[in-house]
C-alpha cells in the first residue's frame, strides 16, 4: 500500500472511532481491552497521535515519551480526540516525502512508517470503540487487513521484546485465505523470525479472511480454526500481545 492510502485509512478510521466514542459515551466499557472504558481509549489514542505527529512536525531523530493523557472527559475528551487526530491527518499529508525522523520499525521512509502505523493503531482503537458502542461494526479492508498482519509479523515480533517464544524450534503458519498471503513464524528462544512464503512444514496454521486474521492476532477476535498442534495457537493467544 501506499502512504497517501495510508492517510486515507487513517482519516476514514479516526472519524469512526470518534464516532462510536461519543455514541457509546465515555463512560462505556470497552469489551476488546478489559478494564478499559471508552474514556480511557480517547485518552490513549489520542496522546499516541498527538505524540506521532510531533516527531514529523518537529523532526525529532530520538525516541521520545508519550504525553500525559488530557484530564478531560464526556464531549470535551470526544473533541480532543477528533482535533489531535485532524491534526496528525494534516500533519503528515503536508510533510515532504524525505522528511528524517524517528522511527522504530523499517520502511521505505520515516512518513511511509508513520502513515502506516497510525493507520492500523487507529483501525484497532477503532474496533475498540465500536465494542462499546455495540451494533455492527464497520468492515476492515482486505487488502488493508493483510498489511497489517504483516506490519505485526514482520515489525513488531521481528523486535527483542516479543514474547513469543518456544523452548525448542517450532513452526508456526498464518494463512489469508482472501488476499492469499501467507507468513512462516519460525520460533525458538529468541524473537521470532518471519518469511513472506510457505516453505517447509509448520506444524500448526492459522488461516481465514484477511479481516478475521487481523482482528484476531491483534487480539480483537478469536483466532481462527487452527490445524495442527493447538499449543502454537494457544502460545499466540497468550504472549503476542504488544
Amino acid at each position: 500500500m501506499e502512504t497517501a492510502e495510508f492517510l486515507q485509512a487513517l482519516e476514514t478510521e479516526g472519524r469512526l472511532l470518534a464516532a462510536a466514542a461519543e455514541e457509546a459515551g465515555t463512560d462505556a466499557k470497552v469489551p476488546t481491552c478489559p478494564g478499559w472504558q471508552v474514556r480511557d481509549l480517547l485518552r490513549h489514542t489520542g496522546a499516541v497521535h498527538r505524540w506521532a505527529a510531533a516527531f514529523v512536525a518537529e523532526r525529532h531523530t530520538e525516541r521520545r515519551p508519550l504525553g500525559e493523557p488530557a484530564d478531560l472527559d464526556g464531549a470535551e475528551l470526544v473533541a480532543w480526540y477528533r482535533a489531535g487526530h485532524r491534526d496528525l491527518v494534516g500533519t503528515l499529508a503536508a510533510a515532504s516525502p524525505d522528511v528524517e525522523c524517528f522511527a522504530f520499525l523499517p520502511a521505505p521512509s520515516p512518513l511511509a512508517f508513520w502513515a502506516r502505523r497510525q493507520a492500523h493503531e487507529t483501525a484497532v482503537h477503532r474496533v475498540d470503540a465500536e465494542s462499546a458502542r455495540g451494533g455492527v461494526p464497520a468492515a476492515v479492508a482486505p487488502e488493508f487487513a493483510t498489511d497489517g498482519i504483516d506490519e505485526l509479523l514482520c515489525g513488531f515480533h521481528a523486535r527483542s521484546r516479543s514474547r513469543v517464544r518456544t523452548p525448542q524450534p517450532r513452526v508456526l503458519r498464518i494463512r489469508t485465505e482472501d488476499t492469499g498471503a501467507v507468513w512462516t513464524l519460525r520460533l525458538s528462544p529468541e524473537p521470532p523470525v518471519t518469511t513472506r512464503d510457505a516453505s517447509g512444514d509448520a506444524e500448526c496454521e492459522l488461516s481465514g479472511p484477511a479481516e478475521q486474521v487481523y482482528l484476531a492476532l491483534w487480539n480483537r477476535a478469536p483466532l481462527p480454526a487452527a490445524q495442527g498442534d493447538q499449543a502454537l495457537a494457544t502460545l499466540w493467544r497468550e504472549t503476542s500481545a504488544i
